[in-house]
């Protein structure tokens, strides 16, 4: 258990910098993010927050925890390295994206006779991206009908990022075996400028 909250509040072995920025569809990035040790790490304090739960009021309701809500201190660290070192990357390839911080990351799990997928839909954010955090389950693939795509092949610890909002609708299949669970970011919107 200490190791675990060394690793969780202090971001420690979270890195996992081993590739670069690969297009895997269209307008579909994956990228190294964290170690396989800090997802399962991930995977221990969002459920012993107690804290996954529905909002009834979400208009695509998961059972989910932030990561503000395991510690703020983790969200603290989270959002400043991905601002760092992974939305340098995702400019290349998207030139006209601004970092503005993040809106949230949560860890949401899909579970048999719980909650088993989660309906077609677009996030509100500038750029959302999913991060596998385990395998030990069947079905649960984050789909993208019109892009022809499934993150079944993205492994553990890599970021699958894309545009959000109107050309990349997904949701995710039902779940068969087992207990599926991966973090989604979705960075901020651009600022507005009234001025």
């Amino acid at each position: 258990m200490t190791d675990d909250l060394e690793r969780v509040l202090g971001y420690q072995d979270a890195i996992d910098a081993s590739t670069g920025v690969a297009k895997v569809g269209e307008e579909l990035l994956s990228l190294s993010c964290w170690t396989a040790d800090f997802c399962s790490a991930i995977i221990r304090a969002a459920e012993l927050t107690g804290a996954f739960t529905a909002n009834p009021h979400d208009p695509v309701p998961g059972h989910e925890v932030s990561l503000a809500v395991i510690s703020p201190r983790l969200f603290s660290n989270v959002e400043a390295d991905f601002g760092a070192r992974l939305w340098p990357q995702l400019q290349q390839h998207w030139p006209l994206i601004d970092y503005n911080g993040i809106q949230d990351v949560f860890v949401i799990k899909y579970e048999v006779g719980k909650q088993e997928e989660l309906r077609l839909h677009h996030d509100i954010a500038q750029v959302s991206a999913s991060i596998k955090l385990n395998t030990d389950y069947d079905g649960a693939e984050l789909e993208f009908p019109r892009q022809k795509f499934s993150n079944r092949e993205i492994p553990v610890g890599h970021m699958l990022a894309w545009p959000s909002l109107v050309t990349h609708p997904h949701s995710s299949a039902p779940i068969a075996r087992g207990i599926k669970y991966s973090a989604t970011v979705w960075f901020e919107l651009p600022l507005i400028n009234n001025q």
